[in-house]
């Protein structure tokens, strides 16, 4: 049982918070672009996936409780893994999406030029990034 919710672990890993992590930057290039359509699309899709990303952390907690080794949430390299994914997801939903969905609203309209919340995606979705990169070093690494 503990391999199957390791492969779910990464595969979640992988195809949820590889994607929560990447759109946004595909959204900056919509908003350059002028394409308000396509940077909405983003924003709902970014939001989903990190609402999904607590997936990763139900199987990492699933890996812990069928651990052979003496590990539990107070573990430095899991206590500090759940902190910056948390931070990371709070970023994403509370910064990143919102700022998104006000780009794509007016490019819209028409009343917004290709820098319309560029700065702030950028900003939000590399420190979310970055911090969501700490976390794999430190589920590979476990100091």
């Amino acid at each position: 049982m503990d391999t199957l919710f390791t492969v779910l672990h990464v595969v979640a890993a992988v195809f949820i918070v590889g994607p929560m992590a990447i759109l946004p930057m595909t959204a900056m290039r919509a908003v350059r672009a002028g394409n308000g359509a396509q940077v909405a699309v983003l924003a709902k899709s970014t939001m989903i996936f990190s609402w999904l990303s607590l997936l990763v952390v139900v199987f990492g907690f699933g890996i812990m409780g069928m651990s052979e080794y003496d590990i539990s949430i107070s573990t430095p390299w899991i206590l500090w893994s759940l902190i910056l994914w948390a931070v990371a997801t709070i970023i994403n939903l509370a910064l990143v999406v919102p700022t998104m969905r006000k780009a794509a609203s007016a490019l819209a309209d028409g009343e917004a030029n290709e820098r319309s919340g560029y700065p702030a995606i950028a900003a939000g979705s590399g420190l979310s990034t970055i911090l969501l990169i700490a976390v794999v070093v430190l589920m590979v690494w476990k100091p």
